[in-house]
């Protein structure tokens, strides 16, 4: 069994905890979110993070808050808001450096087999996700379930 996760932006985090059912917030009206199983963000958003910003890769970089956790603690799901940084730092990626960026993430141990294409089609997504986010005042989230 794989890590469900999506990213979707909310006002606050407040708004962001009304997601907890199983189905996540892509499969929930009223959220701007994408699918991205696999892609939890301390670990694989963070490999992106660190690769965009030319810095080494550290658990930290990428550090969240929970939001809110179902009452099954191990299986969830959770919400965690992201920092501001990690958001603009996705929104601020230039559309041009998404081929290559999408090659040397591919690259990375935890997406070794996974197609560039297939990654840089995600990375437009949270690109284009996290604008939106910033451009509106909103938070960057991630939802994610066993």
């Amino acid at each position: 069994m794989g890590v469900l996760n999506d990213y979707f932006r909310a006002v606050n985090d407040e708004d962001a905890a009304r997601v907890r059912s199983m189905a996540g917030p892509t499969a929930e009206p009223g959220f701007d979110a994408i699918d991205a199983k696999g892609v939890d963000h301390s670990v694989v958003l963070g490999q992106l993070v660190a690769l965009a910003r030319g810095v080494e890769w550290t658990p930290d970089l990428c550090d969240g808050h929970l939001v809110a956790a179902a009452s099954d603690v191990e299986n969830g799901p959770w919400v965690v808001r992201l920092g501001d940084d990690v958001r603009d730092t996705l929104a601020d990626l230039a559309p041009e450096s998404l081929p290559a960026l999408a090659q040397r993430w591919a690259a990375t141990e935890e997406l070794l087999g996974t197609p560039a294409d297939e990654l840089r089609v995600l990375l437009e997504q949270l690109r284009a996700l996290a604008a939106r986010a910033r451009d509106a005042g909103d938070a960057l989230y991630e939802w994610c379930s066993l």
